[in-house]
């Protein structure tokens, strides 16, 4: 059964539309990779849908995927865009004779359950659930990361990556990116127990 859902999803090109389409009951845009950075239209397209049902981003997780969402992230309204990532799995899609350059899946490689998965965390609202949405959650700070270790330090840059591993998401991203993607999975408390019960392995 595929899920309903009532933001716009915007994916990178037509092989990650066809994968998706299988999956949820959404409206769905392709970026054509980045002719988007001179398609006016476009972007105009994408600020109206984003005003009147709200956006999702779900680019690959190589280094294409993350310039496309820097791009979008400074073009589009920041309160009407969320942000989906999928994990660093190695591999290649089967179409494909060789592997992408940093010889990861992309998101046409993903499995419906990863899909989703990577959508809920996001914040999507799946209208054929009643999803409650966890307004109890204290937000994570850069004084939490700083506090945690996970900036500022001479092995923060580790941390965070083993953390980023860790909860399957791209090693890739930046301390403010990371910012904001703890704070849609996790509240202030709930990240501080999971850091703690690491630490005493």
């Amino acid at each position: 059964m595929k899920h309903r859902i009532r933001e716009v999803i915007v994916v990178e090109g037509r092989y990650d539309k066809n994968t998706l389409s299988q999956v949820v009951d959404a409206p769905i845009v392709t970026l054509e990779g980045f002719a988007v950075f001179h398609d006016r239209e476009k972007l105009a397209l994408l600020r109206r849908l984003a005003g009147e049902r709200g956006l999702i981003l779900l680019t690959d997780s190589d280094g294409a995927g993350f310039l496309l969402r820097g791009y979008l992230k400074g073009a589009l309204p920041p309160g009407q865009v969320k942000q989906a990532y999928i994990p660093d799995i190695p591999g290649k899609e089967r179409r494909k004779r060789t592997p992408g350059k940093e010889g990861k899946l992309g998101v046409e490689g993903m499995t419906p359950q990863v899909l989703l998965e990577s959508l809920r965390r996001a914040g999507a609202t799946f209208l054929d659930e009643e999803t409650a949405a966890d307004e109890g959650r204290t937000p994570i700070t850069k004084g939490d990361l700083y506090e945690w270790g996970l900036t500022g330090g001479a092995d923060s840059a580790q941390r965070r990556r083993s953390l980023l591993a860790r909860l399957s998401l791209p090693q890739r991203m930046s301390a403010n990116a990371m910012l904001e993607a703890l704070n849609l999975l996790y509240g202030r408390q709930e990240l501080a127990a999971l850091l703690e019960k690491e630490r005493e392995k």
